[in-house]
């Protein structure tokens, strides 16, 4: 895959420029993505605690969490954690990042440049998943996703998308030729009205992998990319109260989620997430530090250093597993 190595200046919404190095889109069909958050900050390295202190949590100890990061509560502004980080995706064969972004002036717009640098880096491509900001519309948008499609991002996958009329989004898609963004529903009618290249799920409490095929199969009978979104469960008591709960059951639930995106032969693959710590849907590693937090330890029978990284291995025979059947 080339990559063009010059940096793009991206023009935001508040007349600020973003120096977002130029990026490679995914291919079209076959493509594994995955949802990565860069909003994690620590008082030493950004003044103050960013997420991780959610919920009236008092890091370094206690977090917004109900697992432990192997890596501790990291800072997002951390060069060697973002290449660590981005390494890790690339190893498992997925090829797009598609990175968290809360409109101009957001910190996961400030740091979106380096972690597209570092994408870069691993050979990876970077699309935007654009979250529900305050003020977001289709017609704002369209400034600054023209200047990312410049840059190089040309994939972006739209979080509440139906909260916003249908022709809005089709007056917005009209507007921006060469460039894809996916709804998130699970409709593909309503996607279609919205003039989107395809959709997503995101959520991995609602959908169980069973959905997929039919899913799927309507999409492309309105000539849609199908974008299902497979993760490993949800828990999100620690960060927001929520009492809702997808158990892992020690990864026969990323199991089923993946088996179903493979049964519909899915366009691409979205995998929630990289490092959504809050709502429990991460795959990347955790230790066990003991009560109150959960490890990975009997994922896949597997327990210590290597139950550690049991989802990123297992991410990884999934793609494989993936890519095969699509070559059939």
């Amino acid at each position: 895959m080339a990559v063009i190595a010059t940096t793009a200046l991206v023009a935001g919404a508040a007349d600020s420029q973003i120096a977002v190095p130029d990026v490679p889109a995914g291919p079209s069909v076959g493509e594994v993505a995955i949802f990565y958050y860069p909003w994690y900050g620590t008082a030493a390295r950004d003044g103050g605690w960013q997420h991780w202190q959610q919920n009236n949590n008092a890091p370094p100890t206690q977090i917004a969490s109900g697992w432990f990061p192997t890596r501790g509560p990291y800072s997002s502004s951390d060069p060697a954690v973002v290449r660590g980080q981005m390494r890790e995706i690339a190893a498992m064969g997925v090829q797009t990042v598609i990175v968290s972004w809360w409109g101009p002036g957001s910190a996961e717009a400030a740091r979106l440049p380096a972690v597209a640098r570092a994408a870069r880096a691993a050979g990876l491509g970077v699309a935007l998943h654009v979250e529900p900001y305050p003020g977001r519309t289709p017609a704002l948008l369209e400034s600054d996703l023209r200047a990312f499609a410049t840059s190089g991002i040309k994939d972006f996958y739209v979080y509440d998308s139906t909260t916003t009329p249908d022709t809005a989004w089709r007056a917005l898609n009209e507007s921006l030729p060469g460039v894809r963004l996916f709804a998130n529903t699970s409709l593909p009618g309503k996607a279609e009205k919205g003039g989107f290249a395809g959709l997503y799920t995101y959520d991995v409490y609602i959908y169980d992998g069973s959905s997929f095929p039919r899913i799927c199969a309507a999409a492309r009978l309105r000539g849609l990319l199908c974008a299902p979104s497979v993760g490993p469960g949800y828990d999100a008591l620690r960060a927001t109260g929520d009492t809702r709960v997808r158990s892992r059951a020690n990864g026969a639930t990323y199991d089923r989620m993946w088996h179903g995106a493979v049964r519909a032969a899915a366009d691409v693959v979205t995998i929630t997430s990289y490092n959504e710590w809050h709502e429990g849907t991460q795959i990347e590693p955790a230790q066990a530090v003991g009560a109150p937090y959960a490890s990975y330890d009997g994922a896949y029978g597997l327990v210590g250093r290597a139950a550690q990284y049991a989802y990123l291995d297992r991410t990884a025979e999934w793609v494989r597993r993936y890519r095969a059947r699509l070559a059939r």
